[in-house]
């Protein structure tokens, strides 16, 4: 059976459950096919999303288009479902802030279309809408429809959910405007597997993630420093993420050595309770530093920093695109530059 997230003991009710799932996305695939309740808006739409379950490096993805659209003189804005938001901010809607302020609001709520248009209302001058996990989300009309699909995980050879990991059959991808192949720099069948999916939506972009510097926190300041001074360092990896092999394969890489203890991996979007918090400052005890994801750190910022016993880092990740990306870009651009209605 392919990789699946649902719980061993219900396994054996996986291939009647993923008929079941197929029937239902098939029924509603065709009412969207055929234009019943998605609705256009009078902003161009690009969408970002994924065919499976599982982190396939959307937030900087959204990120880097977005940065192309502030240089470009856009005013872009951001339209996410905001899952498992605390406080009334999830996780990637902090990252976004985080990094943008208000130069790129952010909507981050299950109804995307009633949030844009009150924003509208109060923004006018918003051009542009990038939908964040957007591709299955299809209410909501778009110009262009960008897929990430991680190179190291194969959709043709994976399942629906729950036998596999996907939210859709391999031959949604037909939606698509562009596929961008992501984690390359991990994979190593990314070429056989680009050959697959040329035929689907064109030859796909090609990205790499990597970590540009590092944000460093002690009791006494925030710095930052390049990704080598971890080199050679004792550290602690910590997350809450969908792909945690990347980030635990890419900690390895620039320390040069094994974990100073046994990673804590948890669940996608783990809140990080109490009980969380006290294991991770025991296991801390030793270490140089403590590694996180900028995803996690939105919910360990609100830890005193008296509390840790050690620098806590987390890498500042950027998407590389290493194959096609000048064409992308250009794609996005000229959507964003598009008259609506």
């Amino acid at each position: 059976m392919a990789d699946t997230p649902i719980p061993r003991p219900l396994r054996p009710f996986a291939g009647p459950l993923e008929s079941l799932y197929k029937a239902e996305l098939a029924r509603r695939s065709k009412r969207f096919d055929e234009g019943r309740g998605v609705v256009t808006i009078d902003r161009p739409v690009i969408s970002v999303g994924n065919l499976s379950v599982g982190g396939t490096g959307k937030t900087p993805m959204v990120a880097k288009i977005a940065v192309w659209l502030l240089d470009a003189g856009h005013r872009p804005v951001i339209a996410m479902r905001g899952y498992r938001a605390r406080n009334g901010i999830s996780d990637e809607a902090a990252e976004y802030h985080a990094r943008f302020g208000s130069a790129v609001p952010v909507v981050a709520q299950p109804d995307r279309l009633e949030g844009l248009l009150r924003l509208f209302a109060t923004d006018p001058a918003v051009d542009v809408v990038i939908l964040d996990d957007g591709f299955q989300h299809r209410r909501i009309a778009r110009q262009m429809d960008i897929v990430l699909i991680d190179a190291t995980r194969d959709p043709f050879e994976d399942r629906c959910l729950p036998a596999g990991r996907l939210r859709e059959p391999v031959g949604a991808l037909s939606r698509a405007t562009d596929i961008v192949l992501t984690h390359t720099e991990h994979a190593d069948n990314a070429e056989p597997l680009s050959q697959r999916l040329t035929p689907i939506a064109g030859p796909p972009v090609w990205a790499e993630h990597a970590w540009a510097s590092l944000a460093v926190r002690t009791p006494e300041k925030d710095e930052t420093r390049p990704v080598d001074w971890l080199k050679g360092r004792n550290v602690l990896p910590v997350c809450a993420i969908g792909h945690p092999g990347a980030f635990l394969d890419t900690v390895r890489r620039v320390t040069g050595q094994p974990p100073a203890a046994e990673p804590i991996v948890l669940r996608d979007h783990d809140p990080y309770r109490g009980g969380t918090i006290r294991r991770i400052i025991r296991a801390a005890a030793g270490a140089d530093a403590i590694v996180t994801t900028e995803k996690d750190w939105s919910k360990l910022a609100r830890v005193p920093q008296s509390r840790w016993p050690c620098p806590v880092i987390r890498p500042r990740l950027e998407i590389r695109l290493t194959r096609g990306g000048e064409g992308l870009r250009g794609r996005v651009l000229g959507i964003a530059s598009t008259r609506i209605g």
